[in-house]
Protein backbone atom coordinates (compact mmCIF):
# COMPACT_ATOMS: atom_id res chain seq x y z
CA UNK A 1 0.00 0.00 0.00
CA UNK A 2 1.40 3.24 -1.14
CA UNK A 3 2.14 6.06 1.69
CA UNK A 4 -0.89 8.78 1.66
CA UNK A 5 0.52 11.91 0.07
CA UNK A 6 -0.35 15.61 2.19
CA UNK A 7 -3.32 16.53 0.36
CA UNK A 8 -3.66 19.87 -1.59
CA UNK A 9 -5.66 22.50 0.02
CA UNK A 10 -7.40 24.85 -1.96
CA UNK A 11 -10.95 27.20 -1.95
CA UNK A 12 -12.22 29.60 0.12
CA UNK A 13 -12.41 29.26 4.14
CA UNK A 14 -14.90 26.76 4.12
CA UNK A 15 -13.50 24.46 1.37
CA UNK A 16 -10.30 24.68 3.41
CA UNK A 17 -11.37 23.83 6.82
CA UNK A 18 -13.23 20.36 5.55
CA UNK A 19 -10.20 19.42 3.16
CA UNK A 20 -7.50 19.89 6.51
CA UNK A 21 -9.94 18.51 9.00
CA UNK A 22 -12.23 15.39 7.37
CA UNK A 23 -9.46 13.28 6.54
CA UNK A 24 -11.02 9.86 7.46
CA UNK A 25 -14.49 7.99 7.44
CA UNK A 26 -17.69 9.87 6.45
CA UNK A 27 -15.34 13.07 7.14
CA UNK A 28 -13.44 12.11 4.13
CA UNK A 29 -15.64 10.95 1.92
CA UNK A 30 -17.52 14.43 2.16
CA UNK A 31 -14.51 15.44 0.62
CA UNK A 32 -13.54 12.98 -1.93
CA UNK A 33 -17.28 13.31 -2.90
CA UNK A 34 -16.91 16.97 -3.38
CA UNK A 35 -13.77 16.77 -5.24
CA UNK A 36 -15.53 14.20 -7.40
CA UNK A 37 -17.83 16.55 -8.06
CA UNK A 38 -15.86 19.48 -9.35
CA UNK A 39 -14.08 17.02 -11.51
CA UNK A 40 -17.04 15.48 -13.19
CA UNK A 41 -17.91 19.44 -14.28
CA UNK A 42 -14.49 20.45 -14.85
CA UNK A 43 -14.51 17.81 -17.84
CA UNK A 44 -17.74 18.72 -19.05
CA UNK A 45 -20.24 16.91 -17.48
CA UNK A 46 -23.72 17.94 -16.82
CA UNK A 47 -25.36 17.26 -12.51
CA UNK A 48 -28.63 16.23 -11.11
CA UNK A 49 -28.86 17.24 -7.76
CA UNK A 50 -32.20 14.98 -5.50
CA UNK A 51 -33.93 16.07 -3.08
CA UNK A 52 -35.79 14.08 -0.48
CA UNK A 53 -36.33 14.25 2.94
CA UNK A 54 -37.56 18.05 3.89
CA UNK A 55 -34.59 19.80 2.41
CA UNK A 56 -36.23 23.08 1.37
CA UNK A 57 -37.67 23.33 5.23
CA UNK A 58 -34.36 22.44 6.42
CA UNK A 59 -33.48 25.70 4.24
CA UNK A 60 -31.10 24.00 1.87
CA UNK A 61 -31.89 26.88 -0.49
CA UNK A 62 -29.02 29.18 1.42
CA UNK A 63 -26.66 26.88 -0.55
CA UNK A 64 -28.77 25.38 -3.30
CA UNK A 65 -29.63 28.79 -4.97
CA UNK A 66 -26.22 29.85 -5.85
CA UNK A 67 -25.56 26.30 -6.99
CA UNK A 68 -28.44 27.31 -9.69
CA UNK A 69 -26.98 30.37 -10.27
CA UNK A 70 -23.24 29.67 -10.85
CA UNK A 71 -24.34 26.41 -13.37
CA UNK A 72 -23.30 23.93 -11.16
CA UNK A 73 -26.58 21.81 -11.31
CA UNK A 74 -28.17 21.24 -14.80
CA UNK A 75 -31.59 18.83 -13.70
CA UNK A 76 -33.11 18.83 -10.49
CA UNK A 77 -35.48 15.86 -9.54
CA UNK A 78 -37.40 16.79 -6.28
CA UNK A 79 -40.32 15.52 -4.09
CA UNK A 80 -43.35 17.50 -4.56
CA UNK A 81 -43.02 18.64 -0.82
CA UNK A 82 -39.39 20.03 -1.93
CA UNK A 83 -40.98 21.65 -4.43
CA UNK A 84 -43.17 23.69 -2.43
CA UNK A 85 -41.87 24.10 0.81
CA UNK A 86 -39.32 26.19 -0.46
CA UNK A 87 -42.02 28.45 -1.92
CA UNK A 88 -44.19 28.18 1.53
CA UNK A 89 -40.81 29.61 2.93
CA UNK A 90 -40.19 32.33 0.75
CA UNK A 91 -44.06 34.27 1.47
CA UNK A 92 -44.58 32.57 5.03
CA UNK A 93 -40.78 32.80 6.74
CA UNK A 94 -42.00 35.00 9.53
CA UNK A 95 -44.46 32.64 10.70
CA UNK A 96 -43.08 29.78 11.01
CA UNK A 97 -41.72 28.55 14.45
CA UNK A 98 -39.16 26.46 15.74
CA UNK A 99 -39.01 23.85 18.32
CA UNK A 100 -35.98 23.14 19.28
CA UNK A 101 -37.10 20.71 22.25
CA UNK A 102 -39.21 18.64 19.30
CA UNK A 103 -37.64 15.03 21.04
CA UNK A 104 -39.82 15.92 24.58
CA UNK A 105 -43.16 16.90 22.55
CA UNK A 106 -45.63 14.73 23.91
CA UNK A 107 -48.97 13.76 22.20
CA UNK A 108 -50.89 16.66 23.92
CA UNK A 109 -47.87 19.29 22.56
CA UNK A 110 -48.77 17.58 19.04
CA UNK A 111 -52.51 18.18 19.42
CA UNK A 112 -51.74 21.63 20.18
CA UNK A 113 -49.65 22.85 17.79
CA UNK A 114 -52.47 21.09 14.82
CA UNK A 115 -55.14 23.07 16.99
CA UNK A 116 -53.19 26.31 15.86
CA UNK A 117 -52.83 25.06 12.29
CA UNK A 118 -48.85 24.60 12.41
CA UNK A 119 -47.65 21.73 11.09
CA UNK A 120 -44.51 20.52 12.24
CA UNK A 121 -41.51 19.04 10.48
CA UNK A 122 -39.00 17.87 12.86
CA UNK A 123 -38.03 21.39 15.09
CA UNK A 124 -40.07 23.60 12.24
CA UNK A 125 -43.31 24.25 12.39
CA UNK A 126 -45.37 25.57 8.62
CA UNK A 127 -48.19 28.01 9.36
CA UNK A 128 -50.97 26.29 7.36
CA UNK A 129 -52.69 29.94 6.49
CA UNK A 130 -49.65 32.17 5.20
CA UNK A 131 -47.97 29.34 3.78
CA UNK A 132 -50.27 26.20 2.00
CA UNK A 133 -53.78 28.54 2.33
CA UNK A 134 -51.63 31.20 0.68
CA UNK A 135 -50.24 29.39 -2.09
CA UNK A 136 -53.26 26.87 -2.74
CA UNK A 137 -54.86 30.32 -3.90
CA UNK A 138 -52.08 31.30 -6.13
CA UNK A 139 -52.22 28.07 -7.43
CA UNK A 140 -55.93 27.84 -8.06
CA UNK A 141 -55.71 30.29 -10.43
CA UNK A 142 -52.48 29.07 -12.78
CA UNK A 143 -54.51 25.56 -12.44
CA UNK A 144 -58.23 26.73 -13.22
CA UNK A 145 -56.65 29.30 -16.04
CA UNK A 146 -54.89 26.69 -17.69
CA UNK A 147 -57.75 23.97 -17.40
CA UNK A 148 -60.46 26.56 -19.15
CA UNK A 149 -57.46 26.70 -22.04
CA UNK A 150 -57.18 23.10 -22.62
CA UNK A 151 -53.33 23.04 -21.43
CA UNK A 152 -51.41 20.98 -19.21
CA UNK A 153 -47.97 21.92 -17.63
CA UNK A 154 -45.81 19.81 -15.12
CA UNK A 155 -46.10 20.63 -11.14
CA UNK A 156 -43.25 22.83 -11.66
CA UNK A 157 -44.21 24.56 -14.41
CA UNK A 158 -47.31 25.83 -12.49
CA UNK A 159 -44.55 27.24 -9.65
CA UNK A 160 -42.64 28.65 -12.09
CA UNK A 161 -45.64 30.63 -13.76
CA UNK A 162 -46.47 31.97 -10.13
CA UNK A 163 -43.34 33.11 -9.41
CA UNK A 164 -42.42 34.76 -12.30
CA UNK A 165 -45.61 36.65 -12.00
CA UNK A 166 -44.26 38.37 -9.58
CA UNK A 167 -48.34 38.82 -7.99
CA UNK A 168 -46.35 37.12 -4.69
CA UNK A 169 -43.34 39.51 -4.55
CA UNK A 170 -44.71 41.55 -1.98
CA UNK A 171 -45.04 38.52 0.44
CA UNK A 172 -41.61 37.49 0.42
CA UNK A 173 -40.11 37.02 3.91
CA UNK A 174 -36.45 36.29 3.32
CA UNK A 175 -34.02 37.49 1.06
CA UNK A 176 -34.93 36.21 -2.64
CA UNK A 177 -31.70 35.20 -3.62
CA UNK A 178 -32.14 32.41 -0.67
CA UNK A 179 -34.92 30.81 -2.33
CA UNK A 180 -33.53 27.57 -4.74
CA UNK A 181 -36.95 27.37 -6.53
CA UNK A 182 -37.08 31.02 -7.41
CA UNK A 183 -33.50 30.48 -8.66
CA UNK A 184 -34.55 27.80 -10.56
CA UNK A 185 -37.57 29.90 -12.18
CA UNK A 186 -35.82 32.65 -12.89
CA UNK A 187 -33.34 29.96 -15.02
CA UNK A 188 -35.78 27.95 -16.15
CA UNK A 189 -33.78 25.07 -14.75
CA UNK A 190 -35.41 21.32 -15.92
CA UNK A 191 -36.79 19.47 -13.08
CA UNK A 192 -38.67 16.25 -12.51
CA UNK A 193 -41.27 16.21 -9.73
CA UNK A 194 -42.08 12.17 -8.84
CA UNK A 195 -45.33 11.54 -7.15
CA UNK A 196 -46.38 15.09 -6.66
CA UNK A 197 -49.92 13.94 -5.94
CA UNK A 198 -48.13 13.02 -2.34
CA UNK A 199 -47.90 16.38 -1.29
CA UNK A 200 -49.68 19.02 0.13
CA UNK A 201 -50.66 20.89 -2.84
CA UNK A 202 -51.30 18.21 -4.98
CA UNK A 203 -54.07 17.10 -2.06
CA UNK A 204 -55.35 20.40 -2.82
CA UNK A 205 -55.37 19.84 -6.40
CA UNK A 206 -57.27 16.57 -6.08
CA UNK A 207 -59.28 18.48 -3.90
CA UNK A 208 -60.03 21.28 -6.83
CA UNK A 209 -60.83 18.22 -9.13
CA UNK A 210 -63.09 16.81 -6.72
CA UNK A 211 -65.10 20.66 -6.22
CA UNK A 212 -65.24 20.56 -9.87
CA UNK A 213 -62.94 23.46 -9.93
CA UNK A 214 -60.60 21.72 -12.13
CA UNK A 215 -62.28 19.60 -14.98
CA UNK A 216 -59.85 17.68 -16.63
CA UNK A 217 -57.66 15.94 -13.89
CA UNK A 218 -54.65 15.64 -16.06
CA UNK A 219 -53.89 19.75 -16.68
CA UNK A 220 -51.54 19.07 -14.36
CA UNK A 221 -49.11 16.67 -15.93
CA UNK A 222 -48.49 13.59 -14.01
CA UNK A 223 -45.33 11.39 -13.37
CA UNK A 224 -45.40 8.94 -16.58
CA UNK A 225 -44.76 12.06 -18.48
CA UNK A 226 -42.26 13.30 -15.96
CA UNK A 227 -40.68 9.75 -16.63
CA UNK A 228 -41.32 9.98 -20.44
CA UNK A 229 -39.47 13.91 -20.91
CA UNK A 230 -36.17 12.32 -18.81
CA UNK A 231 -35.99 9.93 -21.20
CA UNK A 232 -35.68 11.83 -23.76
CA UNK A 233 -33.79 14.72 -21.80
CA UNK A 234 -30.90 12.09 -20.75
CA UNK A 235 -30.64 10.79 -24.14
CA UNK A 236 -30.15 14.28 -25.81
CA UNK A 237 -28.07 15.86 -22.86
CA UNK A 238 -25.28 12.80 -22.33
CA UNK A 239 -24.97 13.33 -26.59
CA UNK A 240 -22.76 16.56 -25.63
CA UNK A 241 -21.77 15.76 -21.41
CA UNK A 242 -22.07 12.98 -19.38
CA UNK A 243 -24.96 13.24 -16.83
CA UNK A 244 -23.71 12.79 -12.78
CA UNK A 245 -26.08 12.52 -9.80
CA UNK A 246 -26.09 13.91 -6.82
CA UNK A 247 -28.39 12.02 -4.40
CA UNK A 248 -30.05 13.38 -1.13
CA UNK A 249 -31.65 11.08 0.98
CA UNK A 250 -33.41 8.26 -0.48
CA UNK A 251 -36.88 7.31 -1.78
CA UNK A 252 -38.73 8.09 -5.23
CA UNK A 253 -36.24 11.34 -5.54
CA UNK A 254 -33.81 9.14 -6.16
CA UNK A 255 -35.11 5.81 -7.45
CA UNK A 256 -37.34 7.48 -10.42
CA UNK A 257 -34.38 9.37 -12.23
CA UNK A 258 -31.74 6.50 -11.82
CA UNK A 259 -34.06 3.70 -13.48
CA UNK A 260 -34.46 6.56 -16.47
CA UNK A 261 -30.96 4.65 -17.94
CA UNK A 262 -31.92 0.70 -17.31
CA UNK A 263 -35.06 1.77 -18.93
CA UNK A 264 -33.42 3.50 -22.31
CA UNK A 265 -31.13 0.79 -22.50
CA UNK A 266 -33.90 -2.31 -21.64
CA UNK A 267 -36.99 -1.24 -22.83
CA UNK A 268 -36.28 1.44 -25.65
CA UNK A 269 -32.61 -0.28 -26.84
CA UNK A 270 -31.17 2.58 -26.76
CA UNK A 271 -27.63 1.25 -25.77
CA UNK A 272 -25.72 3.88 -26.96
CA UNK A 273 -26.84 6.04 -24.47
CA UNK A 274 -24.31 6.40 -21.45
CA UNK A 275 -24.64 5.00 -17.81
CA UNK A 276 -24.78 7.85 -14.78
CA UNK A 277 -21.12 9.11 -15.34
CA UNK A 278 -20.98 10.33 -11.41
CA UNK A 279 -22.58 9.12 -8.70
CA UNK A 280 -22.71 10.06 -4.84
CA UNK A 281 -25.50 9.91 -2.01
CA UNK A 282 -26.28 11.50 1.55
CA UNK A 283 -28.03 9.18 3.30
CA UNK A 284 -28.67 7.89 7.36
CA UNK A 285 -30.34 5.35 6.55
CA UNK A 286 -28.52 1.81 7.77
CA UNK A 287 -26.49 0.29 4.74
CA UNK A 288 -28.42 -2.84 3.29
CA UNK A 289 -29.34 -4.71 0.72
CA UNK A 290 -33.23 -5.12 0.99
CA UNK A 291 -33.60 -1.18 0.40
CA UNK A 292 -33.38 1.29 -2.32
CA UNK A 293 -32.06 3.90 0.38
CA UNK A 294 -29.70 1.79 2.12
CA UNK A 295 -27.77 -0.21 -0.43
CA UNK A 296 -24.26 0.67 -1.73
CA UNK A 297 -24.00 1.62 -4.76
CA UNK A 298 -22.13 -0.95 -6.36
CA UNK A 299 -25.56 -3.04 -5.88
CA UNK A 300 -27.05 -0.39 -9.06
CA UNK A 301 -23.89 -2.16 -10.96
CA UNK A 302 -26.44 -5.36 -11.38
CA UNK A 303 -29.46 -2.78 -12.13
CA UNK A 304 -27.69 -1.38 -15.29
CA UNK A 305 -27.64 2.04 -13.01
CA UNK A 306 -23.77 2.96 -12.65
CA UNK A 307 -20.77 1.01 -14.26
CA UNK A 308 -18.01 -0.37 -12.66
CA UNK A 309 -15.47 2.41 -13.34
CA UNK A 310 -18.42 5.05 -12.22
CA UNK A 311 -17.09 7.37 -9.27
CA UNK A 312 -19.28 6.37 -6.62
CA UNK A 313 -19.27 8.12 -2.84
CA UNK A 314 -21.86 7.36 -0.11
CA UNK A 315 -22.00 9.32 2.86
CA UNK A 316 -23.72 7.85 5.96
CA UNK A 317 -24.64 11.00 7.47
CA UNK A 318 -27.18 14.10 8.07
CA UNK A 319 -27.72 16.11 4.82
CA UNK A 320 -28.51 19.07 6.45
CA UNK A 321 -24.88 19.45 7.46
CA UNK A 322 -23.28 17.54 4.60
CA UNK A 323 -24.42 19.02 1.75
CA UNK A 324 -24.09 22.32 2.69
CA UNK A 325 -20.46 21.52 3.01
CA UNK A 326 -20.22 19.92 -0.13
CA UNK A 327 -21.80 22.77 -1.88
CA UNK A 328 -19.61 24.97 -0.33
CA UNK A 329 -16.65 23.20 -1.92
CA UNK A 330 -17.98 22.98 -5.21
CA UNK A 331 -18.82 26.95 -5.28
CA UNK A 332 -15.23 27.62 -4.33
CA UNK A 333 -16.73 29.12 -0.72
Amino acid sequence: MAPKKSARVSGGPVSRFIQHHFRHFNAASVVDAAKGYVAHLDKGGSMMITLAGAMSTAELGLSLAEMIRRDKVQLITCTGANLEEDVFNLVAHDYYERVPHYRMLTAKDEQALLNRHMNRVTDTCIPEGEAMRRMEKAMLEVWTRADAKGEHFFPHEFFYQVLLSGKYRKYYQIDPKDSWMLAAAERNLPMVVPGWEDSTLGNMYAAAVIRGEVRNVHTVRTGIEYMTWLAEFYTQTTRKSRLGMFQIGGGIAGDFPICVVPMLHQDLQRTRVPLWDYFCQISDSTTSYGSYSGAVPNEKITWGKLGMKTPKFIIESDATIVAPLIFAHVLGW
